[in-house]
């Protein structure tokens, strides 16, 4: 779809809500947890009877800082939570707390790819607040049903300023977030649970222009795709109305996957008065400097840095570096087993490979998974050295390895009978044998159809159940090909 426009610049804002990994809920004991029993994670505190009180999660704020610290942002040293009367029906409090006058983190940036450069999204702020329960129409029923699961959920509300001029740039600052989410271990990033989600405020200026133009919110996406093309939709349906001469209307409106279009949801007033005030049940925090250092040291390398430093010492292309350090797991194995193993493109390959699809079928993450940095090693020498293929190895020897996991890889290949056959004597009578039997697929080889070497190493490995080594097979035949 189009997005660029010859007499409009795109301007975005992102409002990102990353949903917090805590074990229990903001400011209850209630069990934070997603897919359980409808109202089955609530108490008189989620429920907002009378006389209760809330108490803040110190998990969450940790979470939050270690978040503010990842996008470089000044840390409050003291922080407070406020009222936002804004009318929730899945809130039975009628109200919202959340961070208005002294968020926990001010400021910050990340550094994302923006075509051939790279650009530095700034946000305004990071503050904590709850998330809303859910809300479920079912034609079977009347009314709404409500599900108050989730309310009291401890989120984190990323704002950008409004910096954001391609849906590209939108798309990789989603994704850097969601990758810091993971790698912490604050949040699981999933846009298809709700786990994280994105409002974006989208709006056109004519170029040469610091005006910003009447700005369209873009509520509760569900993909980093959908954000991207909800951008592009934008673009055309603000810019074809401006051509006309029409105004845009501050409004919210929704995406529809299917059609890929927005659709207005309700019409907004000039300014939105929440008619914030400090909640009376809750005191400012003290953020202490020991406290804040505590955390900073526990901080690992972060995803982007870590990135860098793959390609810089290891010599791995920016693909491999950024999928391996894209939770902090995996990247301890790549470590783990590179201290071992000087191939560092082979354990790039297995990791992105075998490794990462079998973990993905079977859900599995690399602290479970049970072949070991050592077996890993085993495993790329026996093909390194020629005693393995690799199809054979990522195949045969790799499944056997997971379903015994106390074997090494020597060990399994020699009872699966499955070293390669490096005896060029040997390997040479079965050439022979083939090309005797097919003279006419000689003939053709010779006279150009050079796709023709594949038949024939195909069924030199068939007639050696195998084992033939496949450098010194293609080898032999095009030297007995070319006598």
């Amino acid at each position: 779809m189009k997005e660029k426009s010859s007499k409009y610049e795109l301007v975005v804002g992102l409002e990102v809500h990353v949903q917090l990994a805590t074990n229990s809920k903001l400011f209850a004991s209630d069990k934070n947890s997603f897919g359980d029993a409808p109202n089955t994670n609530v108490s008189p505190i989620t429920l907002a009877h009378p006389g209760t009180l809330p108490k803040p999660n110190e998990k969450a704020i940790e979470y939050a800082i270690k978040m503010g610290l990842a996008c470089n942002c000044e840390i409050a040293r003291v922080t407070s939570f406020d009222r936002k009367n804004y009318f929730y029906p899945d809130l039975p409090k009628g109200y919202q707390t959340t961070q208005d006058n002294q968020p926990i983190c001010v400021g910050g940036y990340l550094d994302v790819k923006s075509g051939e450069d790279v650009k530095r999204i700034k946000f305004n702020r990071i503050h904590i607040e709850e998330d809303a329960g859910k809300s479920m129409h079912d034609s079977a029923h009347e009314g709404s049903l409500l599900d108050f699961n989730r309310a009291g959920t401890p989120l984190i509300e990323m704002v950008t300023e409004p910096e954001i001029s391609t849906s590209e740039e939108a798309g990789n600052l989603l994704t850097e977030i969601r990758r810091i989410v993971r790698y912490l271990g604050v949040g699981d990033g999933n846009m298809e649970e709700g786990s994280l989600r994105c409002d974006a405020n989208i709006s056109l200026r004519k170029k040469g222009t610091e005006t910003l133009g009447q700005k369209v919110e873009i509520k509760n996406m569900n993909s980093i795709r959908n954000v991207q093309r909800a951008i592009q939709h934008e673009v055309q349906r603000q810019s074809h109305l401006l051509d006309q001469g029409k105004k845009i209307k501050q409004e919210t409106r929704g995406f529809d996957d299917a059609t890929g279009k927005t659709t207005s949801q309700r019409t907004k007033e000039e300014a939105n008065d929440y008619r914030y005030f400090p909640c009376p049940d809750l005191l400012p925090i003290t953020v202490p400097e020991s406290y804040l250092a505590e955390i900073k040291a526990l901080m690992p390398k972060l995803p982007a840095q870590l990135a860098k430093e793959l390609q810089t010492n290891y010599d791995l292309t920016e693909y491999d570096a950024e999928i391996i350090s894209e939770n902090q797991e995996r990247a301890n194995y790549f470590f783990h087993t590179a201290k071992i193993c000087k191939h560092y493109k082979r354990i790039a390959n297995w990791m992105i490979g075998p490794i990462k699809n079998y973990q993905s079928e079977h859900n599995l993450s690399s602290s479970d998974f049970p072949i070991t940095a050592e077996k890993l090693h085993q495993l790329i020498e026996l093909v390194e050295s020629g005693k393995l293929n690799y199809s054979t190895a990522s195949t045969r020897v790799f499944l056997s390895m997971i379903e015994n996991p106390s074997k090494s890889a020597h060990e399994v290949a020699k009872e699966l009978s499955l070293f390669q056959d490096n005896d060029e004597s040997g390997l040479q009578k079965i050439v022979d044998e083939v090309l005797a039997e097919m003279p006419d697929k000689v003939k053709a080889f010779k006279n150009g159809k050079k796709g023709l070497l594949g038949l024939f190493m195909g069924e030199v490995m068939k007639r050696s159940k195998g084992k033939a080594n496949p450098q010194i097979t293609t080898k032999l035949i095009n030297e007995s090909l070319n006598k």
